[in-house]
């Protein structure tokens, strides 16, 4: 691959690292959809508890040269996913440049990890990181594959985002705001749904493998299930996704955190959404109807999906029913799963990183 693009991005920015560094500045790396931005706020106001910063928006796909200047002038750079053009830009020594990454834990590879031809690229962007922030260190072999960075590097220090959940929230009245918008009764428990993404595309299509209207029949008096559909599924299937029987859309749903700390219980598949509904201790069940395709064609996990993942394993919509009807979940390897996947869970990930970053990374 030639990367044009990502060369000519790093030659623009290179126009401006001779800019001097301003000690209180800090730039977030980020699109015009503001994706993934929740770590990047949660770091901005642990800086802003501390005073005397300055802070300023990167947008990738809103180029300027001032916003050049202004990235090459900034003490921390902060990123939340990957960016190639880091590859081919000239950065100073004063410059700190920290990969938050956007999910905690690992579950199905990625980076490095699968696509052998992007290893050049991302070994050259690792080499302009200072730090790579994960949840654990048990995971830090696999963020090294992934990011093709070295272990030095990697500090497990938390997510940012997973503050949310120690913040106050008033559960009761989150939960009825929703129910009022979407006319649900109070009473019943909220089930989420969020499936993920599959290449093969016959597999997309969830309510061609799971019966709603059974699904409704036997547990629509206490449950109403809330579908979190996958933002590819949503923009390429949304129009062949659809279903008589009633349930709740919430994939344009703003906050995916606060579907989580209202929902009662959690069906996924293969998404990586489970890493972090585990440290709700609720209930998740992997509805798996395409389990044998999946593990055959797709890009594979870190570990032994039958034997790990944190929660019952099912194939069809009667088998799904059984397992909520009856409660027949074991909570006990949601907490052996969390253990692999977080060293801590307290709420002071922000604060962690902030105060490892103005010690000087010690």
């Amino acid at each position: 691959m030639s990367y044009l693009k990502h060369k000519v991005y790093g030659f623009l920015f290179n126009l401006f690292n001779h800019t001097q560094v301003e000690e209180n500045r800090i730039s977030f790396i980020i699109d015009s959809r503001e994706s993934f931005k929740g770590n990047l706020d949660y770091i901005k106001k642990e800086f802003e508890k501390r005073g005397g910063f300055e802070f300023n928006f990167f947008y990738k796909d809103k180029l300027s040269l001032n916003s050049f200047k202004k990235l090459a002038g900034s003490r921390y750079i902060f990123l939340n996913d990957n960016f190639f053009p880091i590859a081919f830009m000239k950065f100073s020594p004063d410059n700190t440049i920290v990969q938050l990454w956007h999910a905690p834990g690992a579950s199905k590879k990625f980076g490095g990890s699968v696509d052998v031809g992007s290893r050049d690229i991302l070994k050259r962007i690792s080499e302009n990181t200072d730090y790579l922030i994960v949840t654990s260190k048990n995971i830090e072999d696999y963020y090294a594959e992934a990011f093709q960075i070295s272990k030095s590097k990697i500090k497990s220090l938390g997510l940012p985002r997973m503050d949310y959940y120690f913040e106050n929230h008033d559960l009761n009245k989150l939960k009825a705001d929703f129910c009022e918008r979407h006319n649900v009764s109070q009473d019943k428990k909220i089930i989420l749904y969020a499936p993920t993404f599959r290449d093969e595309e016959k597999y997309n299509n969830v309510f061609n493998f799971l019966d709603l209207e059974k699904f409704n029949e036997v547990l629509g008096s206490d449950y109403v299930l809330a579908l979190r559909l996958h933002p590819k599924i949503k923009d390429f299937y949304k129009n062949d996704i659809s279903s008589k029987s009633q349930y709740i859309d919430v994939s344009d749903f703003e906050s995916e955190q606060e579907l989580m700390l209202i929902s009662d219980m959690l069906i996924t598949d293969y998404s990586s959404i489970m890493i972090e509904y585990c440290v709700l201790d609720k209930p998740i069940i992997f509805f798996a109807y395409d389990l044998d395709s999946y593990l055959a064609s797709e890009r594979g996990f870190y570990y032994d999906f039958k034997s790990t993942v944190p929660g019952p394993i099912v194939y069809s919509t009667d088998e799904l029913i059984d397992i909520i009807k009856n409660n027949d979940i074991d909570k006990n390897i949601i907490s052996t799963f969390v253990e692999t996947q977080f060293d801590v869970i307290d709420g002071k990930s922000s604060e962690r990183i902030v105060d490892f970053l103005l010690n000087e990374g010690r």
